[in-house]
């Protein structure tokens, strides 16, 4: 028995860096794109709105799979949800390299975005039971630190293979890949449907749940929409800086594509120490509130700060703040936010849930800062509603209401 306890307390750092390295990928699958905007611009003769529609394309697949993923890993088991996901991506995104017309291109794009969709809900519903609540937000900070390395690793494989060795835009798809399928065999081989397969009886008690969970259950959880509101405002800033800073460097700051896209992987790199830290402190106060509070209007401030640095040095020192209290190191505050409300039986659909609330933003801000860029003739524009929308996630959080020991509130 001592033996099998050893085993299910281990498990869970397993779990965590299975799911580190599924977010690396899904970030470098996306951030290869970035630095190879301007090839796709030019190739298919796009203005900036029908450029960052490309993106946003991606994630309306990526968006409208998200809660229907985390409905069936409820149903059929999470994993098998997981790892079917996973492999078809590395499929469809490898497939992009051999795509002959943009119409193409698109429709194995848009695919790619819906295999992604088979991740956020399903993970973090495995992770959230597998991972000791002491350490659920940190747990969760160093699975999302996932998404900085994803970010940067995507970043600087575009970037060099276009750059300096001279390949298509297209290649670096194939490149990506690779550590995709890798990561998809350590999902089937090594993450199980149960974190403890003997809780026979704490089986028994999910399954009494689900028969009473309703899915408009969720929307009755004043926290719960106070979070998917959150999310989103979080979500839209990040993503107009993830999409369009490598080509806002390069248009609006003279930059080349390589030192754009190392300037630009300041905010994953720097994000990790956030991660951690903003995580460690809130699993030390038990609460999520005051933490999301300090982080947001700091990230206001960055928004401004991009556009309003008049010099190198000030440029690096905003992307360095955003970096440390962006999306990437909110997220896992706002995880254990749903985590602490969500239904056990349904964690699946509130993660999934969340993630759908969240990347709506991700469908609209590409799309809207190009267009906000045509319209303005600059993509200074784009950065100014994109701090608007933080500022309605700020008033959000202020109606979250968490008691001494951060139970749930209901209303």
């Amino acid at each position: 028995m001592q033996n099998e306890s050893k085993k299910i307390d281990s498990y869970w750092i397993k779990v965590v860096i299975v799911f580190f390295l599924g977010w690396v990928v899904i970030y470098a699958g996306r951030s290869v794109l970035s630095p190879v905007i301007s090839e796709i611009q030019s190739e298919f003769g796009l203005s900036k709105a029908q450029t960052g529609g490309v993106m946003s394309l991606f994630f309306l697949t990526y968006t409208f799979l998200q809660v229907p993923s985390g409905i069936l890993g409820d149903k059929i088991g999470r994993k098998k949800v997981l790892v079917t996901g996973f492999f078809l991506y590395a499929v469809f995104i490898a497939s992009i390299a051999v795509s002959p017309t943009f119409m193409i291109f698109i429709a194995l794009w848009m695919i790619t975005g819906a295999a992604q969709g088979a991740y956020y809900g399903p993970q973090y519903a495995l992770s959230s039971e597998a991972i000791p609540k002491k350490w659920i937000t940190l747990g969760s900070a160093v699975i999302g630190s996932g998404m900085s390395f994803g970010i940067a690793f995507g970043y600087y494989l575009s970037s060099i293979m276009v750059t300096n060795y001279h390949t298509s835009w297209k290649m670096p798809f194939v490149v990506v890949a690779v550590p995709i399928l890798i990561v998809t065999l350590m999902m089937l081989f090594w993450i199980r449907e149960k974190a403890d397969p003997k809780a026979a009886e704490q089986n028994a008690v999910q399954a009494q749940s689900k028969e009473a969970f309703k899915f408009s259950d969720l929307f009755k959880n004043r926290n719960l929409v106070l979070a998917y509101i959150t999310i989103f405002c979080s979500i839209y800033g990040f993503f107009v800086i993830i999409t369009w800073l490598p080509n806002y460097l390069e248009a609006e700051r003279g930059m080349d594509k390589v030192q754009a896209s190392q300037i630009a992987s300041i905010v994953p790199w720097i994000s990790i120490v956030g991660t951690l830290l903003c995580s460690y402190v809130s699993d030390k106060l038990g609460k999520r509130k005051p933490v999301v509070l300090f982080m947001m209007p700091l990230s206001l401030v960055a928004i401004f700060g991009i556009v309003y640095s008049n010099s190198y040095a000030v440029l690096i020192a905003v992307l360095v703040l955003y970096g440390f209290i962006g999306k990437i190191s909110l997220n896992p505050v706002l995880v254990a936010l749903v985590a602490d409300n969500a239904p056990k039986a349904a964690l699946s659909t509130a993660f999934s849930l969340y993630n759908f609330f969240g990347m709506c933003a991700s469908i609209c801000a590409p799309y809207v800062t190009g267009f906000l860029a045509d319209r303005t003739g600059s993509l200074n524009s784009g950065f100014y509603f994109a701090a608007v929308v933080t500022v309605v996630g700020i008033i959000a959080m202020l109606f979250v209401k968490e008691n001494q020991n951060n139970d749930v509130q209901v209303n």
